[in-house]
């Protein structure tokens, strides 16, 4: 019986059996060969992947010195490619001009190539006949293929110990490791006996958080912020959530938390944080683009360590409808101040204040607001806000002048797993909020219910094709229309629910239509859907559809009203973000707007 013996544990190594030969010239591409004996397909693919010699083709190299380190460098991918595969009897060749590349001597490289010959005999494919790590906690799972009879990937051992240790780290033992391994292919049998022995090391528990790199940043709230719980059973989950803690902020650009090499008396493990800080400021310009709702521009100032414990000044104005054809300028100017780990470390405490002017089509205002916030992560994906804000408005339209004042207690909640938040290919979305507010002399009291859910997914890989939908939904419910606050109220039409459709184009009529007084309304829903197809690495195409609806009171009555747009879109990969180029025309609704076709301009998608 032949039997070959090895030690691995992360990294297989088993004795490979090959034949060496000799060496000569390469350039041009025709000068290379690569043959698979007796395989087709999979094999094939995977090893012309991993191969160096093909990769320096692809990358046009042609010089003799290239392509003989390329061709040394050829044995050691293809075995750990075949190795992955379960074959663990492979035969490589690698000549060049007949030499076999492995026995020609650095020092003695040729000074011209003139063909190279790979040939690869992947052998038969082993099963495992043993397959062990042990010990192991109750919860661990380990990968399904790791089994006796089942094909023996190399990948699948590493899988196996790596599945081991990570076990016992969740339960508090963080140093964890392979105590023996005995990994053994028997030839004759074409089968692999792979037997690993763990040792958990004792249970640990946090001990102190280490600051290094700090500058501007406090050490104390650095401890604060990350809400290391030091003294309590070791966690990695507990470790990565102080870390992206950290990361949160904004104040770093770096952020790694690193445990120490030795265990502190009793049963400590302390841990390093390694910070790098940030510029102070940053500051961001942005303008969007739109037929007939015009131009909009955007811009914040920002200082991410107001005084040294994380707290973030931002300073952001906008104007809106620049050119817009059927309403005026809008302007206003904001100032936040956020204060992370408030209450608890997954908690940020916010005030913000924003003043404005407001020209619409149907009315003008003068707005103010005051408020305070709370949010809290509850993990990466969810999260929670709790506000409190007083707002003021000065409007007048066509019927008359109205002062709403009001207090509102807005209660909100976001779901995000989107895997790009400006270009989604998988993933869900979902933004809800319940606003009651309380109403000052002419302000009825009331509430207003708003959420706003998305979901991705993508067919194929490079080139894939991503439906992506929409759907907005909306209501205010216990005060009436005319004094409800204009800010609460609903419209359709533009690029935030139905392109092909004039901005705010969609509403309800108050009052005598001989005034010709428009105003939002008290319901609202949207759907809108979109094809994005890849067409290469920079640029995609996208079709779309939306639909929206506005009811005076409630759903279904007689003042409401929908209308509908599709369109064509072009899109062009910045690396930021894509570039968004919209071109949308009406295809339903009772109200003609007469306004044809629109375009829409800007970042990212449209949702």
């Amino acid at each position: 019986m032949s039997q070959s013996i090895f030690r691995p544990v992360l990294g297989l190594s088993i004795l490979l059996t090959a034949t060496v030969t000799s060496f000569g010239p390469v350039a041009a591409e025709s000068r290379i060969e690569f043959r698979v004996l007796g395989q087709s397909g999979k094999i094939e693919d995977n090893l012309r992947s991993a191969s160096a010699v093909l990769s320096a083709r692809r990358e046009k190299k042609s010089a003799a010195e290239d392509l003989f380190a390329a061709a040394r460098a050829e044995y050691g991918p293809l075995v750990n490619t075949l190795y992955a595969m379960g074959h663990y009897s492979p035969v490589i060749h690698v000549l060049i001009d007949g030499r076999e590349a492995a026995e020609i001597p650095p020092l003695d490289a040729p000074d011209s190539i003139g063909k190279i010959t790979v040939t690869v005999d992947p052998g038969p494919r082993f099963r495992f006949s043993t397959a062990t790590v042990s010990p192991l906690t109750r919860d661990t799972r380990l990968p399904e293929g790791f089994a006796p009879g089942k094909v023996a990937e190399s990948g699948l051992v590493r899988e196996a110990v790596q599945s081991g240790i990570d076990g016992w780290r969740e339960v508090g033992h963080a140093k964890a490791k392979v105590a023996g391994q005995q990994v053994v292919a028997d030839h004759a049998t074409q089968r692999l006996s792979a037997e690993v022995t763990l040792d958990p090391g004792p249970r640990l528990r946090f001990g102190s958080l280490i600051i290094k790199g700090e500058e501007r940043m406090r050490p104390r709230r650095i401890h604060k912020i990350a809400g290391l719980p030091e003294g309590s059973t070791y966690s990695p989950e507990d470790l990565e959530r102080s870390a992206d803690r950290l990361r949160r902020t904004g104040v770093f650009s770096s952020v790694t938390l690193t445990e120490a090499e030795t265990i502190r008396a009793p049963d400590l493990l302390d841990i390093t944080a390694t910070v790098v800080e940030e510029k102070l400021h940053r500051y961001s310009i942005g303008a969007e683009v739109a037929s007939f709702d015009g131009l909009d521009l955007t811009g914040y100032w920002l200082h991410r360590n107001l005084m040294g414990g994380g707290e973030r000044l931002k300073i952001e104005g906008e104007i809106s409808n620049i050119g817009a054809q059927a309403s005026g300028v809008d302007y206003s100017l904001g100032l936040s101040l956020d204060r992370p780990a408030t209450i608890t470390p997954d908690t940020t405490l916010g005030f913000t204040t924003e003043i404005g002017h407001l020209n619409e089509e149907d009315y003008t205002a003068d707005v103010a607001t005051l408020g305070t916030n709370l949010s809290h992560y509850f993990s990466d994906r969810l999260t929670g806000r709790l506000g409190l804000e007083y707002s003021y408005a000065k409007v007048e339209d066509v019927v008359d002048v109205y002062t709403y004042k009001h207090l509102a207690l807005p209660i909100g909640v976001t779901w995000d797993n989107r895997d790009d938040k400006l270009d989604a290919r998988k993933g869900t979305y979902l933004d809800a909020e319940f606003r009651p507010f309380l109403g000052f002399g002419f302000t009825d009291s009331g509430a207003q219910i708003k959420a706003d859910g998305r979901a991705y997914k993508t067919f194929g890989d490079a080139r894939g094709v991503t439906l992506a939908g929409r759907a907005q939904i909306g209501a205010v419910f216990g005060s009436d229309l005319l004094q409800t606050p204009r800010d609460y109220l609903f419209y359709s039409g533009g690029g935030g629910s139905v392109r092909g459709q004039p901005y705010q184009s969609l509403g309800v009529i108050a009052g005598p239509r001989s005034l010709g007084a428009g105003i939002g309304g008290m319901a609202f829903a949207a759907v809108s859907g979109e094809i994005r197809a890849r067409v290469s690495e920079k640029i995609g195409v996208v079709g779309f559809a939306d639909a929206g609806y506005v009811g005076g009171m409630e759903f279904g009555d007689s003042l409401g009203d929908w209308h509908a747009g599709a369109g064509l879109g072009l899109r062009y990969n910045t690396g930021f973000g894509p570039i968004r180029l919209d071109i949308a025309a009406p295809v339903g609704g009772s109200r003609d707007t007469g306004d044809g076709v629109q375009f829409y301009v800007g970042i990212g998608q449209a949702f």
